[in-house]
């Protein structure tokens, strides 16, 4: 089973809930997906805050997800745990790095799955598995006793079916949360260069919403992609320096050596990164001015084949969500193709309320 990396029986009738396991469970080995830090991990001694709300609703924790290993991928193919089976096609890649919690849902092994999103980590295999996927503002959640990647990016979210999952796990993950009213939705559609299907599935999905549409430019795009991308691997290196100095061979080769990359950096080239973060944040900000959300595709091309997972790489509209922390809703589309496409609304901060109103709507006006 390669979905979980441990499972546990349970029974009940609390929301069957996965997490990510680099979310310490009290009691519980965290893996991380990596053998060297399964060999040197004990029991945690109390699980993560975000696990809180989960705890106090009766949940039930049927197991602990697989995932890329250290969340430092997008494939959702792991050296030491085997790779989560796409279920739309098992000779394309889950997406990562929160594959098993994508997998869980879309299997219908949990109703929930808890992710975290630094790059894209759960908008990605929610795009990838044909699910939905909620990347929360930068802090809302906390990461405390969550296995660390880059701390200026890392959130925690929910990962689930549909919509009403989401907002299940969002309840959950915030005791007291509820959908705030949305009407008069109005959009602003942005391009990054995409497949045509993909494109023209967003169009005709914002098409049947019947929300008007401005289409909008963003000139920081690229360079926000870009940032992210430097700084993200910058903090990994920092995150897990220690690891690759002491354990390199319990280490998956690629994770390695993405990770040592992070040493060699220019100091002047990631300082001139974090000086555009403040200036994307704003300019992303000002988008959200003009309009209620922003949307993108998730993914800009289809699920890759096993072999070809680097494809993923290639036209990002994930990461410079993550550069300014705002919140962003993936939803599965159909398409003129064999695989479903994905939806990405990107918010302003602590929108994640009238995100799940707007979804909610789409999903039904698709239907």
């Amino acid at each position: 089973m390669t979905t979980f990396i441990t499972r546990f029986d349970t029974a009940g009738s609390g929301t069957r809930l996965a997490v990510k396991d680099l979310i310490d469970m009290e009691g519980e080995l965290t893996t991380a997906g990596c053998r060297a830090v399964a060999q040197r991990a004990a029991p945690a001694g109390r699980d993560a805050a975000c696990l809180a709300g989960a705890r106090a609703a009766g949940a039930r924790i049927v197991g602990r997800t697989n995932l890329h290993e250290l969340a430092l991928g997008v494939t959702g193919i792991n050296p030491w745990y085997g790779t989560p089976v796409n279920p739309l096609d098992p000779a394309r890649v889950p997406g990562g790095s929160s594959s098993g919690s994508a997998v869980a849902v879309a299997t219908g092994e949990a109703d929930v799955a808890y992710g975290s999103d630094t790059g894209g980590s759960i908008r990605i295999p929610s795009a990838c598995c044909g699910t939905a996927g909620l990347k929360t503002t930068w802090g809302r959640i906390s990461s405390e006793g969550v296995w660390p990647l880059a701390p200026s990016f890392d959130t925690v979210g929910p990962m689930a079916r549909d919509v009403g999952g989401l907002v299940r796990g969002m309840e959950l993950l915030e005791p007291g949360f509820a959908v705030a009213e949305t009407t008069g939705v109005a959009i602003g559609r942005l391009r990054p260069p995409a497949d045509p299907l993909i494109d023209a599935a967003v169009d005709r999905a914002l098409h049947e919403a019947e929300w008007p549409v401005l289409e909008l430019v963003a000139p920081g795009w690229d360079r926000a992609t870009a940032d992210t991308a430097l700084l993200l691997v910058a903090e990994a290196w920092e995150s897990n320096r220690a690891l690759v100095e002491q354990s390199p061979e319990g280490i998956g080769t690629g994770v390695r050596e993405r990770l040592r990359s992070g040493a060699t950096f220019d100091p002047a080239a990631v300082s001139a990164a974090w000086s555009g973060q403040g200036a994307w944040t704003a300019a992303l900000g000002d988008l959200l001015e003009q309009v209620d959300f922003v949307v993108t595709p998730t993914l800009s091309v289809f699920p890759p084949l096993l072999a070809e997972g680097s494809e993923l790489l290639v036209g990002r509209c994930t990461l410079p969500v993550n550069l300014a922390g705002f919140p962003a809703l993936s939803l599965p589309l159909r398409t003129a193709g064999p695989l479903p496409a994905s939806i990405q609304l990107i918010g302003p901060p602590h929108s994640e309320e009238r995100l799940l109103a707007a979804g909610a709507w789409l999903e039904s006006a698709v239907a």
